[in-house]
């Protein structure tokens, strides 16, 4: 017979092991002492491999015995781990029990939710304070327009793509004549128009307002959605005082660290025009994901006022010059709040609304 192989030895370490699986408090500590008693390094192991070692008579009995130790053993453990699992329930059970019992004393009054500000009409205002600061006046227009304030007094001509059905929204369907508008340049028109009959030029505006188009709605396009435009018409205006207004505002909305670029582009209305970037908002123009690597974000276009803008509402294009620029308030939003896909600023989702 091995040394310490033995009925006696059994019946010891059995007593024992059950004895300290019920002082167990937790599974974590049930796991390890598992492998500690029947585990590949456990003493009843070393045992299984010293009945090799024994008569047959022996190792029959002893075996047996070993067999009925090692089941005794593993039942405490699982008995002991149902018995926590219990426990851990109906803690969980009590911790999330509702008191269901009646205010007799004093009646319950729900907390009053108060809203505020969403997230658009919050930049809307912000947006509003820059330019205001910079000089400009806030001018507001109808979002039913006809052909000729939303296209052809812009340079838009018969023909042009975005007059499409495609692009645009005619009011009846058929009627190229009324349109919901797709940006709020018609303002400038009119302001322009008014201007001229009153003889109050020069001009410093801007023109925030809800447009529409038949876009695709994703992550960075709404069929409706929100665009400020700004139209300053004086004597001497350059293309250099459009930059320096773009810088200007850049800086005073975004921060020191974000800077403006601008590309050449092309619009009807403009000439020479131009897109405007910002440093990524992201990576801080590190050059990320979202940016596309390039470390710029495009924000909106720009311009000097084309001629036949001019003489389309009787300004005279040898005494005046201007310039515009437009950009999305929505995208605006997006950029300097970081959002992920614009389709969550029309959501109403009041677990995102909250956060601003």
């Amino acid at each position: 017979m091995a040394p310490g192989l033995n009925e006696a030895a059994l019946s010891s370490y059995v007593r024992d092991a059950v004895d300290r699986v019920a002082d167990v408090a937790d599974k974590t500590a049930l796991g390890a002492l598992r492998a500690e008693l029947t585990g590949r390094r456990s003493t009843l192991t070393g045992w299984h491999r010293e009945l090799g070692s024994l008569e047959p008579e022996a190792r029959r009995a002893l075996g047996r015995l070993l067999n009925e130790a090692e089941r005794a053993i593993t039942e405490s453990i699982d008995g002991r781990d149902a018995a926590l699992s219990r426990e851990a329930r109906r803690a969980q059970l009590e911790a999330d029990r509702l008191c269901l019992d009646e205010l007799v004393d004093r009646p319950v009054v729900a907390p009053l939710e108060r809203g505020h500000r969403h997230l658009v009409t919050k930049t809307r205002d912000e947006l509003e304070d820059v330019f205001v600061a910079m000089g400009f006046q806030v001018v507001e227009g109808p979002e039913i327009e006809t052909d000729w304030y939303n296209f052809e007094a812009l340079n838009l001509p018969l023909g042009h793509p975005a007059r499409g059905m495609h692009d645009t929204m005619y009011l009846d369907g058929t009627s190229e004549s009324v349109v919901l508008r797709t940006h709020t340049s018609p303002v400038q028109v009119r302001s322009m128009e008014a201007a001229v009959r009153d003889r109050s030029l020069p001009l410093h505006l801007v023109a925030p307002g809800r447009v529409y188009r038949r876009d695709t709605p994703d992550a960075s396009h709404l069929v409706e959605f929100n665009q400020i435009e700004g139209l300053v018409i004086d004597q001497g205006i350059t293309f250099a005082d459009l930059a320096g207004t773009i810088s200007a505002f850049t800086t005073a909305y975004f921060g020191e660290d974000i800077s403006a670029r601008l590309r050449p582009s092309y619009f009807p209305f403009t000439e020479p025009s131009a897109e405007f970037d910002i440093t990524c908002t992201i990576c801080r123009g590190a050059r990320c994901r979202t940016c596309g690597q390039t470390g710029w974000m495009e924000l909106g276009g720009c311009g000097v006022i084309d001629p036949a803008v001019f003489a389309a509402v009787g300004i005279d294009p040898t005494r005046w010059s201007g310039f515009a620029f437009g950009f999305g308030i929505d995208r605006c939003a997006f950029m300097r709040h970081q959002v992920a896909d614009l389709r969550a600023l029309v959501d109403n989702d009041v677990r995102f609304l909250r956060q601003f």
